[in-house]
């Protein structure tokens, strides 16, 4: 018998959170999503250019990984983008919503590019790299802790705050953008210690991107470690989903909010390491290049694993660099490609509605109602 009460309709379409899903289910629906916006992209790139939709996918790809160079900074790429996702996984993780990771990005990329210009002819090759991890882990740490802090003794939106950390970020970088410009004038810093190469990390594996690899990987397993093995990640889980839990079990939800934003605002920092240390090697105020926001999108769709971060990464990364190919070689608008980026994201994250979701259509058969006496 219906629940619904007598002389009322069910609705036509009912939706009920899911309290579990098998893995190969939810792959499936992942895998189907990724299907459709191929079929329905597919269909907006012929309407637009007249070309067989295969065709521009393999453009794509050669986009990406057509030669060793494109493949080797398609690599770099992604390991940047996982590196902050990995950074934001254990706050995201805690129900912090660290939105500042482009601030944090920038204080650790001024830190390492201060350690080059002031550093450089001083200290030693590894010595130089040390003092530069130290030194962007601490800025980024620091650049996590304070609204932390503020969260932990006054309870402030943490979304609001980090947000607003990143404009400081950004400010803080223009003024520094012009205290080391070079040559005078430029409004640039240029490439950092050209000659020397001093504070630039070097080549592993024959590629200058290689040590950027280990680094990152190295950071992924190890959080993936700490999270799921730790006792730091039993309370930063706990704490995430109830803080009256934690409390209730002796958890010092202070103390949590504090260490994890540290380590949080701590990989972001190294982040900015990478990005000037073992890529661009300079500063401005495009370091970040708004990865920090892209990255929310890989810890949410890996649920926080930091191992499914990896493909994810890849995935966001190759849909840029392939939409950058396609508009380059078919003459297309960068809106056009976006377009299709855009459907591709769509389809993968409205895939993750019907994954916590179930719908259910009315049943077209009519139940007897039983009238009372």
């Amino acid at each position: 018998m219906s629940d619904a009460p007598m002389g009322t309709k069910e609705p036509f379409i009912r939706i009920s959170k899911r309290t579990s899903i098998g893995k190969c289910r939810a792959w499936s629906i992942r895998i189907i999503a990724l299907l459709l916006s191929l079929i329905v992209s597919g269909l907006i790139i012929y309407a637009i250019v007249r070309m067989s939709p295969v065709k521009v996918y393999v453009s794509m790809f050669e986009g990406a990984f057509g030669t060793t160079r494109r493949a080797w900074i398609t690599v770099r790429d992604t390991m940047m983008l996982l590196c902050i996702g990995v950074g934001l996984a254990p706050a995201f993780r805690m129900r912090f919503w660290n939105i500042g990771a482009e601030g944090q990005i920038l204080a650790g990329g001024i830190a390492a590019a201060a350690c080059m210009i002031y550093f450089g002819a001083v200290l030693s090759g590894p010595a130089l790299i040390l003092v530069m991890v130290i030194t962007s882990i601490a800025a980024g740490a620091v650049w996590g802790l304070i609204p932390a802090v503020f969260k932990a003794r006054w309870g402030t939106n943490e979304t609001l705050f980090t947000l607003m950390m990143n404009y400081v970020a950004i400010q803080l970088t223009g003024y520094c953008v012009s205290l080391w410009e070079n040559p005078f004038g430029s409004n640039s810093v240029g490439i950092i210690n050209q000659q020397t190469k001093a504070g630039w990390l070097p080549s592993m594996f024959g590629q200058s991107y290689g040590l950027n690899v280990v680094i990152v990987l190295a950071l992924a397993i190890g959080m993936y470690i700490y999270m799921k093995y730790s006792k730091h990640g039993y309370e930063i889980a706990v704490v995430g989903s109830s803080e009256n839990t934690a409390r209730y079990a002796g958890i010092n939800v202070r103390r949590v909010y504090l260490r994890t934003m540290a380590i949080s605002g701590a990989v972001c920092g190294i982040a900015g390491f990478l990005a000037v240390s073992g890529a661009s090697h300079t500063i401005s105020t495009s370091t970040a290049g708004g990865r920090g926001f892209t990255a929310i999108i890989v810890a949410w769709l890996a649920k926080f694993n930091t191992i499914v971060m990896i493909m994810i990464s890849l995935l966001l990364v190759f849909l840029e660099k392939g939409a950058v190919e396609i508009a380059s070689r078919y003459n297309l608008n960068a809106y056009a490609s976006s377009i299709i980026t855009g459907i591709i994201l769509f389809f993968i994250l409205g895939s993750e509605f019907f994954i916590n979701y179930r719908i259910r259509f009315r049943s077209g058969k009519k139940e007897k109602e039983v009238a009372a006496e």
